[in-house]
């Protein structure tokens, strides 16, 4: 089919990407997973531009029986965009709004459009999208539709379907239509007339729903109508509770239908959706802490009887993996004791009062019925950051070390919530029976408790396992008349169960709809019906070992750089934008494309890093192509929940990539930076007229490899260290005064003297002998571009000279933090074992000077009458290694120092420089694209007088070819103002 394929493409606008070489099969490895345990390879992945390329596909999926897989976010747990055929990708090209009706509240958008950037759009006119998933910083409107999600307010809010007014599709002749409700005349007007697919459509679901038979099916088989999650096959209940059937007052409209359809009926190009009036603007967090599962599902009863808006669980294994992640620590402030289970109920009132007697209410109930131990109250941004605890338990559960994993597999059964604590106790006892243990997590309050048993799917006896488990399940939902899928979907992995919870009668009805709808079975194919068996196509199997990798970096405390890899759930938090805000994904904010996704990069890894036809797994040109556009920025690192850390991943894989092709020429430019920087400053002016804007630097950035629109950074006059030496002889410490050592990095060292000077001035100005102890360049050159066994080499040295000086426990401080947090990030995994111990002190006593200034500060050393009292307004850029492993919250604190200062913190992720990134021609663009998100418009929206500061070299660099302005140091401005 190859021929047809390559046809295919050329009659596209959007890209496509079907041969088994290069990027396009990169791009179908990375596809061939999604959130779910799945992995099968599609024939090819199509990224849409226009409808009529739709339209295109689809013609050709019909000639050629072919299934279409429609995609969003990819954030799906049970396999719906998995599959051997087209991969569709809406995600890139249709995100548009296309209206907003205040006035009837309603708006129009594209299938692409992401929850919460809609929601920040709707924010002016004082409205919402309702339904809410704990991925709503990626999942978009089309991905809601088609798995008809809820969320954590779905108790008050509903579900997708609940708010779907219309669906503009393509029906799988390739034909338009609109759903939308249909007054009788309407429908009428829809079962005559010229023949056509969508009259069919029509005629064939009315017709099913009249008959006797199968109405007293749908009354009988469906899951009890308390339970507000039932999304199990297609919503023919919802559909039949509809005019003229059960409600004249609720018109017929297979927006019903379309919901919750996975993408098997028709292909959504529009959506018009329902909106909501925003919350009272004052919340109320209630965290019910227990000691015991049940006891919180006891909680759980009592809150529903105090109409909340959210009744959320959260399990001691969640809250245990916060312990140790660097992005959630902060979110535990709220945990008092170790509880089993935290119940969290939100209240909403126009006013503090109410809220806060409902919340009370709920706690006297509680105790009164001596439930619970503690029952903080949180308000506010408190409240929303233990909410992030709540929606980060699907990542953090990935922690776990080792091949038993939680698996997504009877996360998404729902029950009555008044059978909830019944139901699981039966689970519970049934996982006993098996030797498994679980987390337990998220909807009490709608009756469906995400439950995950911890499997190792490696083993033939964990794939044994994994269909016994769900096989025992339905039987225990049929007794409470419950429902196999809530709002996560049947897919791949609970399909093949429908005939038995349903009945058989149930789910021929259900075919007969995809026959209607689809009789070739173009759309998503294998999804809730005829699915394949839902142990097939796995990601790993049966005994399938996890190969041993020999690495440079040591990867011991995730257990190997392939389990590192494996960590990636899918769950997409590095999709989101910078409307989000954040550091990961800056390349991804850029592009949006897959290909440049944290998960993308984790994902071609693991794969490689599993199956590969070359000793070296690491030599394969896919996983060059796709960590391509990976700048190393370490966002991921604390932003992802599981700590999937692509940065050094990405640096371990070019090193070996390097050992099989060799490296190049400007990599080994890059990477000895600091050596030619030394060699430069024999002759710095020289260098920087070199490398001018004229002829000559023209040249040098071709031969470099370098973008012709970059400016190079310039040498300083003379080094920081000969500058120090001689001031420091002339200027002696005080008797007595604490010692601080400055890690002079080679960025200090050759290109921003100036800001070392005035570290210096200032810290000897404020009472601290500086010292400059002996020391190499931190090694950041080679670890930004892989050069691992260069970097290792400066590693164990720095880590023996620095070890020399921290008997006296001076602090040691540095001005770059690329540079000076080596020291505590990567030294630690490049040192041997005799040398980590030191390596461990040495981090403990590095700092960002920010954050040793800030300490100083609250210790009482450093006081606001040692500074100006003029007024000034600063707005900061943190560096992305700054937010990753420390904190912007110390350049805050010690730029506001001065009374009159006023400090606000721009909402920027990466600056998009990143190194050498931003100087390569082929990265050139996308580096100004980044910094066109956020940084360059917020920098040229302010007024001349206001100051920028920046701590990372990189970042001021971006900002003055982006913006014009200069940016400074924040010691520099603190110098500034220090009265001398």
């Amino acid at each position: 089919m190859t021929d047809e394929l390559a046809l295919l493409k050329n009659n596209l606008a959007g890209d496509f990407y079907f041969r088994n070489t290069g990027i396009d099969n990169a791009m179908r490895m990375i596809y061939a997973t999604d959130a779910s345990i799945y992995q099968e390879k599609p024939l090819a992945v199509a990224l849409p531009k226009t409808t009529d390329d739709i339209k295109t596909l689809i013609n050709f999926a019909r000639q050629h029986q072919v299934t279409l897989i429609p995609r969003a976010a990819g954030t799906s747990l049970a396999g719906q965009v998995v599959g051997q055929g087209i991969v569709v990708d809406i995600s890139t090209h249709f995100g548009q709004i296309l209206e907003i009706n205040a006035q009837e509240k309603w708006a129009r958008v594209q299938p692409g459009v992401i929850r919460d950037d809609l929601n920040k759009h709707l924010l002016p006119y004082g409205l919402m999208f309702g339904p809410e998933t704990s991925t709503a910083s990626r999942a978009m409107i089309g991905g809601m539709v088609g798995n008809n999600s809820c969320g954590l307010h779905s108790i008050k809010w509903g579900s997708t379907r609940d708010h779907l007014l219309e669906a503009k599709v393509l029906l799988s002749d390739g034909s338009e239509a609109t759903f939308k409700a249909l007054t009788p005349t309407e429908i009428k007007a829809k079962t005559h007339g010229p023949d056509s697919l969508e009259k069919n459509i029509y005629q064939e679901v009315l017709h099913l729903l009249e008959q006797p038979q199968n109405q007293q099916l749908i009354q009988e088989k469906f899951p009890k109508k308390s339970i507000t999650r039932r999304n199990t096959g297609y919503a023919l209940d919802a559909l039949l509770a509809t005019a003229p059937f059960q409600n004249p007052d609720v018109p017929f409209n297979l927006c019903r239908l379309v919901a919750g359809s996975e993408g098997t009926l028709c292909f959504l190009t529009e959506l018009k959706i329902n909106l909501l009036n925003l919350p009272p603007k004052e919340n109320a967090l209630v965290c019910i802490h227990c000691a015991t599962l049940q006891e919180s599902l006891a909680a759980n009863l009592v809150a529903l009887q105090h109409d909340p808006t959210a009744s959320e669980l959260v399990d001691k294994r969640i809250m245990d993996f916060t312990k140790h992640n660097p992005g959630h620590l902060p979110n535990r402030f709220f945990i008092q004791g170790d509880p089993e289970a935290i119940l969290m109920v939100e209240f909403f009132s126009d006013t503090k009062a109410t809220v806060q007697e409902l919340a009370q209410n709920l706690v006297r109930d509680l105790q009164a019925k001596n439930i619970g131990y503690a029952y903080p109250i949180l308000v506010g941004p408190d409240a929303n950051r233990a909410w992030d605890v709540r929606k980060g338990g699907l990542g953090l559960l990935r922690n776990m070390p080792g091949d038993t994993q939680p698996v997504n597999l009877i996360e998404d059964c729902a029950v009555d919530a008044a059978d909830l604590p019944a139901y699981v106790a039966d689970i519970d006892a049934m996982l006993r029976q098996h030797n498994l243990v679980a987390s337990y997590y998220a909807h009490a309050g709608a009756g469906e408790l995400h439950i995950e048993p911890m499997l190792n799917l490696k083993t033939s006896e964990g794939k044994k396992l994994f269909r016994q488990v769900l096989a025992d399940t339905v039987e225990i939902l049929k007794k409470y008349d419950g429902a196999l899928s809530g709002e996560h979907g049947d897919g791949r992995l609970r399909g093949e169960f429908i005939p038995e919870i349903m009945g058989p009668a149930v789910y021929e009805l259900f075919r007969q709809i995809k026959q209607v709808f689809d009789p070739q079975h173009i759309f998503n194919a294998g999804k809730i019906v005829d699915t394949p068996p839902m142990d097939e196509y796995l990601r790993y199997t049966p005994e399938q070992e996890t190969p041993k990798h020999r690495t440079v970096f040591n990867f011991n405390k995730e257990g190997s750089i392939l389990r590192l890899a494996e960590k990636c759930s899918g769950s997409g938090d590095c999709r989101k934008t910078n409307l989000t805000g954040g550091t990961m994904c800056p390349s991804f904010m850029a592009t949006r494309q897959e290909h440049d996704t944290t998960r993308a990069r984790a994902n071609i890894l693991r794969q490689f890093l599993t199956h590969s036809d070359k000793i070296n797994n690491f030599d394969h040109e896919e996983i060059r192509s796709v960590m391509d556009l990976c700048i190393s920025c370490k966002g991921c690192k604390t932003e992802c929940p599981s700590g999937v850390d692509v940065a050094k991943m990405k640096a371990e894989f070019l090193q070996h990539y390097y050992d099989a092709n060799g490296i190049p020429l400007r990599t080994r430019l890059v990477g000895n930076f600091t050596k030619l920087n030394a060699l430069a400053s024999v002759l710095p002016g020289a260098y920087n007229l070199m490398m001018s804007d004229n002829a000559a630097g023209k040249l040098a950035k071709k031969l470099m490899g370098f973008a012709p629109e970059r400016s190079l950074p310039r040498l300083h006059k003379t080094t920081f260290i000969a500058w120090f030496r001689k001031w420091q002889a002339g200027n002696p410490a005080a008797a007595g005064a604490p010692k601080v050592y400055l890690f002079a990095d080679e960025f200090t060292n050759y290109n921003d003297v100036a800001v070392g000077q005035r570290a210096v001035q200032l810290l000897h100005a404020l009472g601290y002998e500086v010292q400059v102890p002996k020391h190499e360049e931190s090694g950041r050159t080679y670890l930004s571009k892989g050069l691992l066994r260069d970097a290792q080499k400066l590693a164990i040295k720095n880590t023996e000279l620095l070890g020399q000086v921290l008997a006296d426990g001076a602090p040691i401080v540095g001005l770059e933090p690329s540079a000076i947090l080596t020291l505590r990030d990567e030294y630690l995994d490049l040192v041997p074992d005799n040398l980590l111990p030191q390596a461990q002190a040495i981090a403990k006593q590095a700092f960002l000077i920010d954050e040793f200034l800030a300490t100083e500060i609250s210790r009482g050393f450093i006081k606001a009458d040692r500074f100006t009292t003029a007024e000034k307004k600063i707005k900061i850029h943190g560096h992305c290694h700054q937010k990753a492993l420390s904190s912007v919250n110390a350049t805050v604190k010690i730029l506001s120092l001065p009374v009159n200062y006023h400090v606000d913190v721009i909402p920027s992720g990466c600056c998009g420089m990143a190194g050498s990134f931003g100087y390569e021609a082929e990265h050139y663009e996308v580096s100004m694209k980044i910094g066109e998100l956020v940084l360059f418009p917020a920098v040229r929206a302010l007024a001349a007088e206001v100051m920028v500061a920046a701590p990372g070299t990189s970042c001021r660099h971006q900002i003055k070819d982006g913006t014009g302005r200069l940016a400074q140091h924040p010691v520099e401005i603190l110098w500034e103002a220090l009265i001398k």
